[in-house]
């Protein structure tokens, strides 16, 4: 990256100092999990605070609503929950994610994958980022949709619609095959471009830091669909869990508008701006309202 040397002498020792294979699977791997826990520990500290709860979409969070007296806290059966959940998805890192890594390090080595200098330009790594993202997109929707059909739905992603009131780690809560099946709409966009390994990094932390904070259950002020109109982020997926149906797609806006499957998250939010709107002016009513004093 021009006018990034230090970043290509980082780039360089760390290339130097261990075997390629070691730097392409195991490095991979360890990006993996520091995108998709690092993503999750703010979250999981916003669930232990009152404060936050303000923008919680669902009124639950492992099973207890903003009003309970455990808001600043977890409840014992609640806690549990939560640490199945983390357990069962690492599980799947460690036995399923792991070894898809070292299955495809061939494959995208044959594609062109590399790790020597120079790193790709910003332009580069930006736009082979954002044609990935689109891509697994497209695959993610199909593939999702398919995972709603009645037999694979009972079989297969009902384990991931546990949560109906989602939260960071339940992202990858989901059963073995539904980790491959869908794991292979992540990869299909470097299988096509043949990233830079660098870039290729990129993408997959922005990939997992997408699906935990779609997952998240929270819609802030720090929210990237408040700023990113194609964005659907998690007030889009949590309407998907609570609901069972629509918006099939990973990322953006665009396949499930084309194909007509946001209908119904369209007509509830629609309905929530105009009880908002209503909320607003039943409460500037009330300020206007002056009470008269005896004279």
């Amino acid at each position: 990256m021009g006018g990034f040397s230090w970043l290509e002498e980082g780039w360089l020792r760390l290339a130097t100092s261990v075997s390629p294979f070691t730097l392409h699977t195991l490095f991979t791997f360890l990006i993996h999990e520091v995108a998709y826990w690092g993503t999750y520990v703010p979250y999981a500290l916003m669930d232990r605070s009152a404060y936050f709860r303000k923008w919680k979409i669902q009124e639950h969070t492992y099973g207890y609503g903003s009003g309970s007296r455990h808001a600043k806290r977890l409840p014992g059966h609640d806690r549990m929950k939560m640490w199945r959940c983390v357990g069962y998805v690492a599980a799947n890192h460690l036995f399923l994610v792991l070894p898809l890594i070292l299955v495809t390090h061939p494959l995208f080595e044959m594609l062109g994958t590399t790790h020597s200098l120079p790193l790709p330009t910003v332009w580069e790594f930006g736009t082979q980022i954002f044609f990935c993202l689109l891509v697994e997109d497209v695959f993610f929707y199909f593939g999702h949709r398919l995972l709603h059909t009645p037999w694979l739905y009972r079989h297969v992603h009902s384990v991931h619609h546990q949560h109906t009131a989602p939260f960071g780690a339940a992202a990858e809560f989901a059963h073995p095959l539904e980790v491959v099946f869908l794991g292979l709409s992540t990869v299909a966009g470097p299988i096509i471009v043949g990233p830079h390994l660098f870039t290729l990094w990129g993408y997959l932390f922005l990939r997992c830091w997408q699906t935990v904070d779609c997952h998240s259950g929270y819609d802030g002020p720090w929210s990237l669909n408040r700023w990113v109109p194609i964005y659907g982020g998690a007030r889009q997926h949590d309407h998907h869990h609570k609901t069972f149906s629509g918006n099939y797609a990973s990322i953006f806006l665009h396949m499930d508008w084309f194909f007509g499957t946001d209908w119904a998250w369209r007509q509830s939010s629609a309905r929530q701006r105009r009880q908002g709107v209503l909320q607003t002016e039943k409460a500037a009513e009330g300020e206007q309202q002056v009470p008269v004093s005896g004279s």
